[in-house]
């Protein structure tokens, strides 16, 4: 599948996945066109610019900044601050850990050399109370396996291993932003998952408690918390075992198709065109082609959510819906139950308006919300 991938991306390098991206894959597993783009490497942010529809949401740089500079504060004087944090919140009776950083090789940069080192120190067996910083994970989604390179450290005591997410926003008076605290549940679920499969020992070799750290109300002073993953991972593990290999959805596009970013805006709108897409409103919070999708999907049913999509039954445009409801066209046998519920709802509806508001048969234009 290389060649093709390569093809599909251009010119442009492949950009590297995080949890994030993942966490936002399965959120949509049936959506063929952000299967392949992730799966080729596709800056989608920079595609999503290029064709006209640049996504206003994703880190600002003094995010960024901000969120470095607390994990060096976390992480400083071999983690002194990290271990007072876990003897209290897990509770262990540890003097001190030994601390292994995994970012860095001699030197070498390749993914595959990180990924094999990383394995070999956390698969042998060492001393109780072991600090693991910047493992490289390597999880397969799609047909392929993505590298993670996570912002963590695994904390190994007696053979059990705990995710630690070092996260900047902050925990005011005990409480979170709730959205924050779920978007750093699933990208965690991630880890875990990819560190299961790493060890290879069963459930049992990585908690599920996630220690979450964050600074506490509005000084820098890291606070730990434990968040349970148990349903994002059933979540997460769910929806990838849907998503169809990317080796069958390439099989399906044109010979010679590419994103090129260096095409023209029109040109680059058609390529994506065969990528067929499965857009839903929460989409413009999750892809960075979520605007795009938006528009291409204008009167169709999916943009008016995945439930009514659901209910519909395939009816795929909101004219077709009118007609069907008006009873002015015959419908497959596969939406006749589609048909009853729509006809039903346009009596109810006329005769709650009244004849002198609508007419007999008639159905007033409706209002179509843009999410």
């Amino acid at each position: 599948m290389d060649p093709r991938l390569a093809q599909l991306r251009g010119d442009a390098p492949p950009k590297r996945h995080n949890a994030r991206t993942i966490a936002a894959l399965t959120t949509n597993p049936g959506c063929a066109r952000r299967a392949i783009l992730d799966t080729a490497g596709i800056d989608k942010d920079a595609l999503a610019r290029q064709v006209g529809f640049p996504a206003p949401f994703g880190q600002s740089s003094f995010a960024i900044t901000r969120g470095n500079a607390f994990e060096a504060q976390v992480k400083a004087d071999g983690c002194a601050e990290l271990l007072r944090l876990l003897r209290e919140t897990l509770g262990l009776d540890l003097a001190e850990v030994a601390y292994t950083n995994l970012d860095d090789v001699g030197g070498i940069d390749s993914q595959d050399v990180r990924h094999t080192y990383s394995t070999q120190k956390l698969t042998r067996p060492d001393e109780p109370g072991t600090l693991f910083d910047h493992p490289l994970l390597r999880l397969p989604v799609a047909g392929q396996h993505v590298y993670l390179e996570p912002d963590l450290v695994a904390f190994q005591h007696d053979g059990l291993f705990h995710v630690v997410e070092i996260k900047s926003f902050a925990v005011i008076d005990g409480q979170a932003d709730p959205g924050k605290v779920a978007a750093a549940a699933i990208q965690s679920a991630v880890y875990v998952l990819a560190l299961r499969r790493l060890l290879g020992r069963g459930d049992d070799a990585v908690s599920p408690d996630v220690i979450l750290v964050c600074p506490e109300n509005f000084s820098n002073r890291p606070v730990a918390t434990k968040v349970d993953v148990r349903k994002q991972l059933i979540v997460l593990e769910h929806q990838l075992s849907r998503l169809t290999r990317v080796d069958t959805l390439l099989d399906q596009l044109p010979p010679g198709l590419t994103l090129d970013l260096g095409q023209p805006a029109p040109a680059l709108s058609a390529a994506l065109g065969p990528l067929e897409a499965r857009y839903a409103p929460g989409c413009l919070s999750s892809c960075e082609l979520g605007f795009f999708c938006r528009e291409e999907s204008a009167g169709c049913t999916d943009a008016l959510g995945t439930s009514v999509r659901e209910q519909l039954g395939g009816v795929e445009t909101v004219a077709e819906v009118l007609r069907i409801a008006h009873g002015d066209q015959a419908v497959p046998e596969d939406q006749t139950e589609a048909a009853e519920v729509l006809r039903s709802a346009f009596r109810v509806y006329t005769d709650a308006l009244g004849p002198g508001v609508s007419g007999p048969g008639v159905l007033p234009a409706p209002v179509v919300p843009v999410p």
